[in-house]
């Protein structure tokens, strides 16, 4: 593999040029770079050619549709952070360490935060930290609707039962049944955490999206539907 730096509005995108033994190039933009694959049977002129128009459809692709730009909310010292019944009081400070901490204690959430970081990354920072805390407090009420909806209505195995900070989706469940709900849903209305549970569980079942997979949603949630509009509308909105 090899890199190259693509520019394009002022903005600077990471290439990774990769060769490898298949037989069509290709390119795929992702979260954090430009993905191009040649074939290894092609000479070095076929190659640099197959990379110059991956580059240009590259180009053309970020030029019409740049991605979006990742919000991160910003906190301040002594703000009230309210989760569901919860509040939890912001203490935040910053220290010229190499890494940053977090610990609960009393509903007070003590942030110790690198002073040598640019303020986006301590937002980030900040962000995950939060996110890691408030999982672990409510990581119990989390597996026990888990529990409550599966034992009334799937009866499946649950292996284990995480919240993961993501932002791109509200839940997975793996093969081996592990069951990741994202802790975005923390600020959403009860009944919208109880859909994504719903819609988790139902996979221990069906591992896809076919009409029987939305058909054993809907006979536990038939109003389901609302709470996807929900999320569509006001999903951009509930975050750490």
């Amino acid at each position: 593999m090899r890199t190259e730096v693509l520019e394009v509005n002022g903005v600077k995108y990471l290439i990774k040029i990769f060769y490898e033994d298949r037989q069509n190039s290709s390119v795929s933009i992702g979260k954090k770079s430009v993905n191009i694959r040649i074939p290894l049977s092609l000479n070095r002129e076929e190659q640099f050619r197959s990379i110059i128009k991956m580059k240009k459809w590259a180009k053309e692709k970020l030029e019409k549709s740049p991605p979006k730009k990742e919000k991160v909310k910003e906190y301040a010292d002594g703000e009230l952070l309210k989760i569901g019944d919860a509040e939890y009081k912001l203490n935040i400070s910053f220290a010229a360490k190499q890494s940053s901490s977090a610990r609960l204690h009393d509903n007070i959430i003590y942030l110790r935060i690198s002073s040598d970081l640019p303020k986006n990354v301590q937002n980030n920072h900040i962000s995950s930290l939060l996110s890691r805390i408030v999982a672990k407090k409510k990581i119990p009420f989390l597996k026990e609707k888990l529990n409550a909806l599966n034992e009334s209505h799937f009866k499946q195995k649950i292996n284990k039962v995480f919240f993961k900070n993501h932002k791109s989706k509200w839940g997975s469940c793996s093969a081996n049944g592990n069951i990741n709900i994202s802790t975005r849903l923390l600020f959403a209305p009860d009944d919208v955490l109880d859909y994504i549970c719903i819609h988790e569980l139902a996979h221990l079942i069906e591992h896809n999206h076919s009409d029987s997979f939305w058909a054993l949603v809907e006979k536990v949630m038939p109003d389901y539907k609302e709470k996807e509009k929900w999320l569509k509308e006001q999903g951009d909105n509930v975050e750490f």
